[in-house]
């Protein structure tokens, strides 16, 4: 069930043709039907987003760490929108995890409702070594959007960030305090605490300690961004569950911006896999959440 549940981090249906996929093991085809399936809520306007593909953003010499821009439809030219940047799970990046139907949609519905999208892979792999390098491409994507604002009509100023599964070991870099621009932060079925991961078998314990969201409540909290957590009550990704009602746990009593949802009856990846209002009405409250705190109706 673990080998299983490691796939399902790590497959993308478009890495292989259509004839290839017909001799892979039946979960591998499974999971790389999963990852392709699209986000269950959508909004008027989806199917009149821009998107900018294919853009080189890092220093990384990695030929697939690439990204997409994502533009409401009909944005005059010189407005400036909030941004809000997805961060995916651990993937090879052969696997172009930017390219996956719950991102590509993700980004569509993101800007029809009035954000800048942005999907990018990046080079964390769960659970290889790989969480400085991912550290160090997630940064250049914040670093290349708001170096690019004027471009691509993004008030670089207000920033959101989302993180899925082992992505949200990413949100730490937005912990520290030195990213005021950085207004909010949302996981969804997200690790919060990897120290008990097997991240622990490849990573240094400094490293991993690091990069584990729950330590960041352990000092001043006054800088850490509100945040908004989605949880899958039938998530099968060992010690995540564990991990994300910890922090909740720890949060409430350091007395943190936090809000929380839990969908029942969810599977990791509940925004595309559970086809149902409760999945829908958690999306709705996620973009509530984001307007609020990007404040998009006033943005520049």
């Amino acid at each position: 069930m673990k080998k299983l549940i490691h796939i399902s981090l790590v497959i993308l249906a478009a890495a292989f043709p259509l004839r290839a996929q017909n001799n892979l093991p039946p979960e591998v085809r499974e999971m790389a039907r999963r990852v392709m399936m699209p986000v269950v809520l959508r909004v008027p306007g989806m199917d009149r987003v821009r998107v900018v593909q294919n853009l080189k953003y890092a220093h990384s010499n990695d030929p697939n760490v690439l990204m997409d821009i994502y533009l409401p439809p009909n944005l005059p030219k010189d407005e400036r929108r909030p941004v809000v940047i997805f961060i995916h799970g651990g993937a090879r990046t052969a696997y172009t995890p930017k390219d996956w139907g719950v991102y590509t949609t993700w980004g569509r519905l993101i800007a029809a409702s009035g954000f800048v999208g942005v999907t990018f892979t990046h080079r964390l792999q769960y659970p290889d070594k790989s969480l400085e390098q991912g550290a160090a491409d997630v940064l250049d994507a914040i670093n290349y959007v708001r170096a690019n604002a004027d471009q691509y009509n993004v008030d670089k100023d207000r920033v959101c960030l989302i993180a899925y599964s082992a992505g949200g070991t990413m949100l730490t870099l937005a912990m520290h305090g030195n990213t005021p621009f950085v207004r909010c932060l949302v996981g969804f079925y997200s690790f919060m605490d990897i120290q008990q991961s097997d991240f622990r078998k490849t990573e240094a314990a400094e490293t991993v300690r690091a990069f584990s969201p729950i330590i960041y409540l352990q000092n001043d909290v006054s800088h850490i961004p509100p945040m908004f957590l989605a949880r899958a009550g039938h998530d099968e990704v060992p010690t995540m569950l564990d991990s994300i009602d910890c922090f909740i746990k720890e949060a409430l009593t350091k007395n943190i911006a936090l809000n929380f949802a839990n969908h029942p009856t969810g599977v990791h990846g509940f925004d595309n896999q559970n086809d149902d209002e409760r999945s829908r009405e958690i999306i709705r409250e996620v973009i509530a959440f984001i307007k609020l705190h990007l404040d998009s109706v006033n943005s520049k």
